[in-house]
């Protein structure tokens, strides 16, 4: 070896390995919280990178271009009859509109072959099922040519609690709602719940709004859902529709919602849940840290006589420092990549089982292996230097 440049990196590794080899179980134990620690950065980290994008994804699905206009503590006074709106109006004077429902809630029992389960009537127009986009499972959505009929279109929980195995809730079939029957012409696949509207969807049934009168002498609406044409100012549309409201409503409690505002809370609430997570993973890595300071100082003193004996044949105080430092980033380095795959495994396995797709965070496999190394090299100075400033005759008399 060169006397002025010391061990080469390659020399310096094998004794590093050879040094953790003759600690054994005291090696693997301070590997085993390095691993714990790092696979704890890269599942929470990850976990909460998917959740948030689980979380955009089922709001985006439902469309960004909606706007959702309701009536917060109206009275019975400043109620809106479905014949106070005139909607080919509105998109005349609001020409980004392509789409407008009004919505006429009424909660009440539905009954089918002597089976009964509560449920919301949302008596409403054809424009609903696009704005909101419904998917069916079988059957149709309302068309324009429903409007005085009684037909009904089923949400999924609904069909499933009025159903039996030899009695499915089927298209054709009949149900009674407050005495009246609708025939069902449509049954909906299972809908991710809107935040923006006053219904879950899929406990809800969907009828003609002029059917309503049939169940309630005077409907009132209750929310209004829009589709835009281009989402590419929505604050703006949201005002325009504010004004044409009050102007045809008169001044009035009108909470206009825009789904990008959602979508920014969404986000900022998963951010804060993930820095949460890699909180709690970094202090599990601390504690592995801790770990390895505690096996360093342990070999350190069961090696004071090879250290006496290095120091006697040449070794320098810099070529101890970094024989022990370079244990402590092999032990690091070990117990970030075992932690890296653990880490990646078990997130597989917790989104497998939460039923979400797969999505790596770019930075979780870096940021865990990176802190790893960090943290092993840091708590491994204090044993290094210890060894370091061993006086060589000291160390050659201990026993």
């Amino acid at each position: 070896m060169d006397e002025e440049r010391g061990p080469s990196l390659a020399h310096a590794f094998a004794e590093a390995v050879r040094g953790l080899r003759v600690l054994g179980r005291k090696s693997l134990l301070a590997l085993f919280g390095i691993a714990v620690g790092c696979a704890a950065i890269i599942a929470l980290v990850n976990i909460g990178h998917n959740a948030e994008i689980e979380a955009i994804s089922a709001f985006q699905n439902m469309g960004i271009d909606t706007l959702v206009a309701s009536f917060p503590g109206s009275t019975s006074q400043q109620s809106i009859a479905p014949e106070a709106l005139d909607f080919a109006r509105l998109r005349q004077k609001l020409p980004n509109i392509s789409y407008a429902a009004p919505m006429a809630i009424y909660a009440t029992d539905i009954r089918y072959n002597g089976r009964s389960t509560g449920a919301t009537v949302v008596g409403s127009t054809s424009d609903l099922s696009v704005a909101l986009k419904f998917n069916v499972f079988s059957g149709r959505v309302l068309s324009d040519f429903d409007r005085h009929a009684t037909y009904a279109v089923v949400g999924s929980q609904v069909a499933r609690a009025l159903s039996q195995p030899s009695d499915e809730l089927l298209i054709g079939r009949q149900l009674q709602i407050e005495g009246y029957i609708f025939q069902v012409v449509g049954v909906l696949e299972d809908q991710f719940d809107n935040p923006l509207i006053p219904i879950q969807i899929n406990n809800s049934i969907f009828v003609p709004i002029e059917g309503m009168k049939r169940l309630t002498s005077s409907p009132q609406v209750s929310a209004i859902v829009i589709k835009e044409r281009d989402a590419a100012d929505m604050e703006r549309h949201a005002k325009s529709l504010r004004e044409y409201l009050v102007g045809v409503l008169g001044e009035r409690n009108i909470l206009i919602q825009i789904p990008q505002q959602l979508l920014d809370s969404i986000k900022q609430q998963t951010r804060t849940f993930s820095n949460l997570l890699a909180g709690l993973g970094a202090i599990s890595l601390l504690v592995g840290g801790a770990g390895v300071m505690n096996v360093m100082l342990s070999n350190v003193t069961e090696r004071r006589r090879e250290i006496g004996i290095r120091m006697a044949l040449g070794a320098r105080r810099r070529d101890i420092l970094n024989l022990f430092l370079m244990e402590a980033v092999c032990l690091s380095i070990s117990g970030a990549l075992i932690g890296a795959v653990l880490g990646l495994v078990g997130t597989l396995i917790f989104v497998s089982l939460s039923g979400w797709t797969f999505a790596l965070s770019i930075v979780s496999v870096p940021m865990g292996i990176g802190s790893s190394v960090l943290i092993g090299l840091f708590f491994g100075i204090y044993p290094a230097v210890s060894a370091a400033r061993l006086e060589p005759i000291k160390a050659l008399r201990d026993d």
